[in-house]
């Protein structure tokens, strides 16, 4: 497979491992975008948008990229702190009285560390689109453990979560602070809640053969992923599922964004190159400082380190070094940035694979391999 698009001279071995990925992987359509230094060095599609059609790929192409979204949702939070409107460590009750539960605060979420990875109650996919009766769910909910004494992933229940103090500070949702104050200034291609009028541009996804099936529904994993069966997972072309409008169009803020290659990049390379950077360094800094890792709640290290809200460099999820820090999604989809080395690098891809996809970690090698 050709692709389309460029890269400079320096980095042509991203676009040599771009090609390899299509050969050596079940690869249908994917992206590819790399920032040095403020300047786009890569920015390369390939392959298929929509397998019905047979739409190709192009720059302007997005995708769901799952939990992507975190960025979005922990870049606007950290843009908050900046400006001085939120302390991470003081008790998210403090900006959301109803919520209670003083012990949590925001940093424990975006740790992952607050004993909410879940709801007890059971809500529709209409109550979910509805927001407020997520918050009632969240308010009532009791931790699963003490919080800040282990760790859970927190899938949706994170950008609810983070998503109402957003509201509760700006009077906008995640989704709409999130454009107000940083995707429309910057022209970014990545929304929580897609606009309609951009859904015939979006790519559709496709599993992978021999993907292994979830656990069963009762299992906490599960239920993280589904809230309790709510939504489906990945059930792309069923009603609910990641291919469906009706979900893409609502705010799902932990796992819902829908982005372009170029959109997440550049959303990265606004926090690490340039002088108009959107965190300073001491904002970083301390994003940057690990909060959870080894063994959580379920009792096993898969051998992630986050810091609040973003991976840390890892064997897990390997970047450029310990300045570097992003979030994957589900689908196979990357986003990290790297202040130290100024690079700020996004791959998306339709085809769904799982467990062992290698294709985002061959372009980030590569793109090591250039530095």
């Amino acid at each position: 497979m050709r692709p389309s698009g460029y890269a400079d001279e320096r980095f042509g071995p991203v676009a040599d491992a771009f090609a390899r990925n299509f050969d050596d992987f079940p690869e249908l359509g994917a992206a590819v975008a790399v920032y040095a230094g403020g300047r786009k060095v890569v920015d390369l599609t390939g392959g298929i948008a929509d397998e019905a059609t047979g739409r190709p790929w192009t720059s302007e192409t997005v995708v769901p990229v799952f939990s992507c979204a975190k960025a979005l949702v922990s870049l606007s939070i950290h843009l908050l702190v900046e400006q001085g409107r939120l302390d991470l460590d003081a008790p998210v009750a403090a900006y959301w009285p109803e919520f209670g539960k003083e012990s949590i605060t925001s940093r424990m979420v975006l740790g992952h560390r607050a004993g909410l990875p879940v709801l007890d109650r059971t809500l529709s996919f209409d109550e979910i689109a509805a927001w407020t009766p997520v918050v009632h769910a969240i308010e009532e909910q009791e931790p699963l453990w003490e919080p800040g004494t282990t760790y859970e992933y927190h899938g949706h229940v994170f950008g609810f979560l983070l998503g109402e103090v957003i509201r509760r500070i700006t009077g906008l949702t995640p989704g709409q602070y999130f454009r107000k104050a940083i995707g429309e200034p910057l022209g970014l291609r990545a929304w929580i809640g897609l606009p309609a009028d951009e859904l015939d541009d979006r790519a559709r996804l496709l599993e992978a053969e021999g993907r292994p099936p979830m656990p069963p529904p009762e299992h906490l994993l599960t239920r993280i992923v589904t809230m309790n069966g709510a939504l489906n997972f990945p059930g792309l072309d069923e009603p609910h599922g990641w291919n469906d409008p009706a979900l893409l169009t609502i705010e799902l803020p932990g796992a819902g964004a829908v982005a372009s290659a170029d959109g997440l990049a550049g959303l990265f390379t606004t926090t690490v190159s340039g002088k108009d950077r959107l965190l300073s360094p001491a904002t970083l800094t301390d994003a940057l400082t690990e909060v959870s890792s080894g063994k959580g709640y379920l009792g096993f290290d898969v051998g992630a380190r986050w810091g609040s809200g973003f991976l840390l460099d890892s064997p897990f999820r390997p970047m450029l070094g310990a300045r570097s820090f992003g979030n994957d999604g589900a689908g196979g989809q990357f986003a990290f940035g790297d202040d130290e080395h100024g690079v700020a690098f996004a791959y998306v891809a339709n085809r769904m694979i799982g467990h062992g996809d290698a294709r985002a970690s061959n372009l980030v090698t590569a793109v090591r391999d250039c530095l």
